[in-house]
């Protein structure tokens, strides 16, 4: 059964980043193929991959729901092959982007052929990497599969915080079967003042740790690089591996 590791956290707070760095980590370690799964309905886990896509299971849901299946083809093999098409392909890793949320009227039977063709899916890897919304609707609505790790991005602002206890709340009210739950504080400039800590603390929420704010992140995302090809002395990088070390079973 796959490994999988969640990511959320609230907006601007660089999780996507982190999510591109841990793919980057479990190549490292040669804990390969790994399946990508971009479920923010703001797509961009793509850009830190380095990667083009132009397909979303989002769009295959929708054309079923709409009855768009071309002529004398079942549902079935519709979405089994829009599935297929959306799968992004790069070596040690692939990408699926989920897109949009659903728009108004029942998508349930779409929505259940989807679910069985991305446990099929998988299955063919021992890593999954969900880059996650903060609400993770996505995850509860389009896969039954227990997310082994869920890390909780944060910067050290109170909102942002904040904004990530509530969704460690949230994940242990959704079935999706949430093992282990971590803190990690991202673009932090110093070491953690003690009235974060005294939240943090409060909160029950394990703090991980800390990857620093670093001008060559900065750089790449203005730069559109991608920032999984950032060199591996990078600050950032070696604080988010050190972070990974901790909290990544095997």
């Amino acid at each position: 059964m796959a490994y999988s590791i969640a990511l959320a956290g609230k907006g601007g707070t660089g999780k996507t980043t982190v999510a591109g760095m841990l793919v980057k980590y479990l190549i490292e370690k040669n804990k390969v193929p790994i399946l990508a799964v971009d479920a923010d309905s703001n797509a961009n886990f793509n850009e830190v991959l380095g990667l083009d896509f132009s397909s979303t299971l989002g769009s295959a849901r929708e054309q079923m729901k709409k009855g768009d299946v071309p002529s004398g083809m079942t549902k079935n093999i519709f979405m089994e092959m829009k599935l297929e098409e959306s799968i992004v392909e790069a070596g040690k890793f692939d990408l699926v982007v989920m897109g949009q949320p659903e728009g108004q009227g029942c998508y349930c039977a779409a929505n259940t052929l989807l679910t069985t063709f991305l446990e099929r899916l998988v299955d063919n890897y021992p890593y999954i990497v969900m880059d996650n919304e903060a609400g993770m609707e996505h995850i509860s609505r389009l896969t039954t599969r227990n997310v082994d790790l869920l890390l909780i991005v944060s910067d050290t602002s109170r909102r942002s915080l904040q904004a990530g206890f509530r969704i460690n709340e949230l994940a242990k009210g959704l079935n999706i079967g949430v093992k282990k739950s971590y803190l990690v504080v991202n673009q932090a400039k110093e070491a953690l003042p003690d009235a974060v800590s005294r939240l943090i603390d409060a909160s029950g929420l394990e703090l991980a740790g800390m990857i620093p704010e670093d001008e060559a992140v900065y750089e790449f995302d203005l730069n559109g690089q991608p920032t999984m090809t950032l060199d591996m002395d990078n600050p950032a990088v070696q604080a988010a591996f050190n972070v990974f070390d901790k909290v990544i079973d095997g």
